[in-house]
């Protein structure tokens, strides 16, 4: 070996020994492509949600970001894997309120523990739920939904993703802040409700996604009455939020963030975190949320641990006093 090559190698050395640990894998984290887990299928909100994310990450750290769709269970078995992979910082997740605040007290047991198996990096999204009907419906606006509703007892019918979803638990807390009772028709998937809402099958639905309906509202075949977010969506800006339609307070939207498996490193966790962090502020990522009718989010790592928990408690909370169970 050449005299100044051994005394490179040696000063690397010496630089190793000398930093911490944490810091030393910082500093030389990501040396090959990381694998982010979508618990979803390719195509929908939570895809592009994640595509836009990797993008804008990878272009931070200088190594891909490769997406693999990892779908089943509502969320749960893409979740499991993350939960299950080597804490390396080569494994991420996007992972969702359904897998992380809902499912833990919606099923008898999941395969991943909430509190121990994951490391969270940041909120990455969030999507308001808009009230949608039919044309055919004799109201316009939310309280004369609850009029109605009152004055026919089970007549209205409400669709769902599923027991369990947010749209399905944003439409029963609606029901017990507001006194009323509807008929809930569950589907296999949201992309079987558009159609039957548009033929007048179903009376109304709280979609998750208003990038399904919005082309529909805009040409009016259906009506949104309200927004389960704390503000107006800024796809509907003339709708009314359900908190301004008479239930202060009211607030339900569907998130979606970014975790790493527990036992992950803190620098690395950091360091991911700066990617995002850095990422969400081009252009190209708040187009990408604009077109799906989201809202782009940055929290700390701590910030969006403890904003896991306050989810974990309301959704339990509502869970048990309905008595939902999907098993």
């Amino acid at each position: 070996m050449q005299r100044r090559d051994f005394i490179t190698a040696s000063a690397l050395t010496a630089l190793g020994a000398a930093l911490p640990a944490g810091a030393w894998a910082q500093a030389s984290y990501p040396a090959k492509p990381v694998r982010m887990i979508v618990p979803f299928p390719p195509g929908g909100p939570t895809d592009v949600m994640g595509r836009t994310a990797a993008k804008a990450m990878g272009d931070k750290l200088g190594q891909q970001l490769v997406v693999e769709n990892k779908a089943g269970a509502g969320g749960n078995i893409g979740t499991d894997a993350v939960a299950k992979a080597a804490p390396d910082g080569y494994t991420i997740g996007l992972t969702a309120i359904s897998s992380l605040a809902i499912a833990p007290h919606l099923y008898a047991s999941v395969p991943f523990n909430i509190e121990k198996d994951f490391a969270p990096i940041s909120l990455v999204g969030t999507t308001p739920c808009a009230l949608v009907v039919h044309p055919s419906v004799p109201f316009n606006d939310l309280k004369g939904m609850v009029a109605y509703a009152k004055a026919h007892p089970g007549k209205l019918n409400y669709a769902t993703s599923g027991i369990g979803t947010s749209n399905h638990l944003a439409t029963e807390l609606l029901q017990s802040v507001a006194g009323i009772q509807l008929t809930n028709v569950p589907y296999k998937g949201s992309s079987q409700i558009v159609p039957d809402l548009l033929a007048g099958t179903i009376t109304m639905s709280m979609e998750s996604s208003l990038a399904t309906t919005l082309q529909h509202i805009k040409a009016g075949k259906l009506k949104a009455i309200a927004v389960t977010s704390p503000q107006r969506a800024k796809a509907l800006p003339e709708v009314p939020t359900i908190a301004e339609s008479g239930y202060p307070g009211f607030s339900v939207e569907t998130w979606f963030g970014l975790v790493a498996p527990a036992g992950t490193p803190q620098a690395i966790v950091a360091r991911l975190h700066d990617a995002w962090e850095a990422g969400a502020k081009s252009p190209e990522a708040q187009q990408a949320f604009d077109n799906i009718s989201g809202n782009l989010r940055v929290t700390s790592p701590q910030e969006f641990a403890d904003f896991i928990r306050a989810e974990n408690r309301r959704w339990g909370e509502l869970i048990r006093k309905l008595g939902i169970r999907a098993d």
